[in-house]
């Protein structure tokens, strides 16, 4: 999206303004009286029986005498991230609801105050004005080409807020395209196409040569497909001066019908965003790539499908993981733990240069169990050092992708003893899923590299989430970037 900034320094007089169409006024506790365009906000107000002090939860939206329409909201220097982000959301979605060209956004207050919010604002109109995939016959999208800030001047022009709105929206555009556009096969050519554009390293590890390496865990999965298309994807950016070496490792499941242990329908459908993880890992890439950040990732990506057919692995099955650990199936749709357990083996070993990551970082959509500890609007976290989940809690709460820390506790490992394998899949119950599936991963992870599992609970939250008013939020990316980048300041 190419978009252009302007930014004063002044808010300008109500005469002044009278050529904009859409703005948004970003105001704090005490801008009753000084604001443009006041006694049409307190004429509204009376009208709808409400106070000035009603902004600080709904935004109102008003006509203007020019034909324009404004949007007025209060942000108290109490909110945090994602309260601001979510008041900003509604504030604005009025404005960019009429596919606006242009959109002035004033902000108020102190110094500190105005860059806080002028930088918000930025980021919500943004990451809401970018297109997403749609098959309507009518394509009825118009670009937003220019956005006016009043009230701040940086000395910046938000190219790090554009690289996160880059990789939110890549990874949206990946997780809405509708299944039969988005193949295993298709999936990994427009990652090809995305590896020379950027200038990722680029390697493919297909099924045959899974096969032919032990990757028994993986296979099995993709077995079942017709083509048999699955393949472990690996990209790697490496500025010259990178300080830390980070590997992400995402699932990338383009449709899941459940496998042998069919779903119902209500549960199949949305089942092409199963690969929302792998999305969220290469947008995360994509935004450490735009803002040249000197650490080295690799990114990991699972992609497969989980089909039915005469190959199909089915329950009571025993495969070899690609450690050489033996695994009995248990529930066929348990498929996003066997394509990750080979994944983060390869993950956490040497890289070309004798050294390990730092740091792995996953992100999937993997158990019921999570959306049912915490509903959609956050997602849970589990580590194997506890100080790697405290800065993903932290790094939550700066983007406000809001994350919550669930134990690792070994007692749990028990539940998967087997009879006849090393390891059982998961439980046939189900129950704390979740923390079962992290201690199964956690038995993949090599030479005891530092590891966060994030199961994306709210890759999907109907009506939006914070910043992002599409159904499909893109969590993850900018917690992500933010994890990534605390990562890079430890000694």
């Amino acid at each position: 999206m190419s978009l252009k900034l302007t930014q004063f320094s002044e808010i300008g007089s109500e005469n002044t303004l009278t050529s904009y169409k859409h703005m948004l006024f970003v105001l704090t506790e005490n801008e009753e009286a000084n604001i443009p365009y006041s006694e049409i906000l307190r004429t509204k107000l009376k009208r709808t029986h409400s106070e000035y002090k009603d902004l600080y939860k709904t935004p109102l939206t008003t006509d203007l005498p020019n034909a324009g329409i404004a949007s007025f909201v209060v942000l108290e220097g109490k909110l945090n991230a994602f309260q601001r982000h979510t008041l900003l959301r509604k504030a604005l979605a009025p404005l960019l609801d009429e596919q606006p060209s242009e959109l002035a956004i004033f902000v108020f207050g102190d110094v500190a105050t105005r860059e806080l919010n002028a930088c918000a604002a930025y980021y919500v109109a943004t990451v809401n004005a970018a297109k997403l995939p749609s098959c309507k016959k009518e394509d009825k999208f118009k670009a937003l080409e220019n956005i006016i800030i009043h009230g701040y001047r940086a000395q910046h022009d938000y190219a790090y807020v554009n690289a996160r709105v880059a990789g939110n929206t890549l990874c949206r555009q990946l997780s809405i395209t509708p299944p039969n556009e988005l193949t295993p096969t298709i999936y990994r050519d427009r990652i090809t196409v995305l590896a020379k554009e950027y200038g990722w390293k680029h390697q493919e590890f297909d099924m045959a040569k899974l096969k032919a390496m032990g990757a028994g865990a993986f296979y099995s999965v993709g077995q079942g497909s017709n083509p048999q298309d699955a393949a472990i994807v690996h990209l790697t950016y490496e500025p010259k001066d990178a300080q830390k070496n980070i590997a992400l490792v995402g699932k990338g499941i383009c449709f899941d019908t459940g496998g042998h242990n069919l779903k119902p329908a209500k549960y199949m459908q949305g089942m092409h965003e199963d690969m929302n993880g792998s999305a969220v890992a290469l947008g995360i890439l994509l935004a450490a790539t735009l803002q040249q950040l000197p650490v080295r990732l690799d990114c990991w990506l699972a992609i497969a499908q989980n089909h039915i057919g005469p190959l199909s692995y089915k329950q009571n099955d025993v495969v070899t993981a690609l450690n050489g650990m033996t695994i009995e199936i248990v529930h066929t749709d348990a498929e996003g733990r066997m394509v990750l357990a080979d994944t983060l083996t390869l993950a956490s070993r040497t890289n070309e240069h004798g050294q390990l990551p730092d740091a792995i970082i996953d992100f999937a959509t993997l158990t019921g169990t999570m959306i049912s500890a915490l509903g959609t609007r956050m997602s849970g976290v589990i580590a194997n050092h506890a100080e790697l989940a405290n800065k993903a809690v932290h790094a939550g709460n700066e983007t406000g992708e809001r994350i919550v820390a669930f134990p690792y506790d070994d007692d749990y490992e028990s539940d998967l003893d087997s009879d006849i394998a090393d390891i059982m899949q998961c439980t046939i119950d189900g129950d704390a899923d979740h923390i079962h599936a992290a201690r199964f991963l956690g038995k993949f992870v090599e030479n005891d590299v530092a590891w966060l599992h994030t199961d994306l609970s709210s890759a999907n939250n109907e009506g939006g989430l914070g910043a992002v008013s599409s159904d499909t939020s893109g969590f993850g990316v900018g917690f992500g970037l933010a994890l990534i980048k605390s990562l890079m300041n430890d000694n």
